[in-house]
């Protein structure tokens, strides 16, 4: 009898350890999934060290001025195109909007065409000897011939109208946000968007915008800085620091008196950038930054 007790009790005594330490591992299972529900960011840590050093790849240029043209220092300047020997410009605000022809070396307005005192003028680029312009909230834009300036036709789009350029296809649009709208020339649908990401946050106020080489120059509203995306991809390639370049005091006394320009001569490989009411055009030449500088 004692030897059945024995047993029985020693087989009690194994049965409740089993289940004990049972317990004891499924509670600790279950406090590590917790702790990686309860901390995505544990989870996330391994993409946001990649994406740290993917970001620390990105290269930052600065610039060399090669020549300083006089510009119109009324000039809200909202859109810049380099045609032929002459700059090209769109300049904003109600009542005083309007597309221009701009001898590069003296600044003087060759023509000027204004646009309806209810629109308010923005982004221009040129395609297949065309002229598109943009207007801010009216959600209406013009076309131009690109030789004589003479208004065309009109389109309509959806959203602001901030910068615009093109990739010899399609229209590519900026409208404030941290997106790029491509459009069809013909039938001003979107083809695609996309998006711009910078360290994983959306990249908006993308304003004026160029095609250079195959990339998108885009300034960054109220910034002193270029951003160089892929069009394709919307990755930043680059940043182009453009601070000292027209310092504050050279400088109207204006809050949106700001870099907002961008125009290439792909012939002559030429960078010309330039604010709106800013004194001067600058050529420049895009240069890599120094270690350490």
């Amino acid at each position: 009898m004692r030897c059945l007790q024995s047993t029985i009790f020693a087989t009690f005594s194994l049965v409740l350890f089993l289940a004990v330490s049972g317990c004891r591992n499924a509670e600790t299972n279950g406090n590590d999934a917790e702790t990686s529900r309860g901390h995505p960011a544990n989870r996330s840590s391994a993409s946001q060290n990649t994406d740290a050093s993917t970001i620390a790849t990105i290269p930052t240029y600065t610039f060399e001025v090669v020549n300083v043209w006089p510009h119109d220092p009324t000039a809200f300047t909202q859109g810049l195109v380099f045609h032929e020997g002459f700059l090209l410009e769109s300049t904003g605000q109600y009542g005083e909007s309007s597309l221009r022809k701009v001898e590069l070396k003296t600044g003087k307005v060759m023509k000027r065409i204004s646009v309806p005192r209810q629109f308010f003028a923005e982004g221009l680029t040129l395609l297949r000897g065309k002229l598109f312009q943009l207007t801010w909230t009216e959600r209406k834009g013009f076309i131009y011939d690109a030789d004589t300036l003479q208004l065309q036709d009109s389109f309509s789009y959806g959203g602001q109208g901030w910068g615009l350029t093109n990739d010899g296809d399609s229209l590519i649009m900026s409208d404030g946000t941290h997106q790029l709208r491509f459009i069809d020339p013909l039938t001003f649908q979107v083809e695609k968007t996309v998006d711009v990401f910078d360290e994983g946050r959306p990249l908006r106020e993308l304003n004026e915008l160029e095609f250079v080489n195959g990339e998108i120059f885009a300034n960054i509203w109220h910034r002193d800085e270029i951003v160089r995306l892929d069009p394709q991809l919307g990755k930043i390639l680059g940043w182009i620091d453009l601070k000292g370049l027209l310092p504050p005091d050279g400088r109207q006394r204006d809050p949106e008196a700001v870099l907002n320009g961008i125009a290439f001569d792909k012939e002559g490989k030429r960078l010309f950038v330039t604010g709106k009411l800013w004194p001067s055009v600058f050529e420049i030449k895009v240069k890599e930054r120094k270690t350490g500088t």
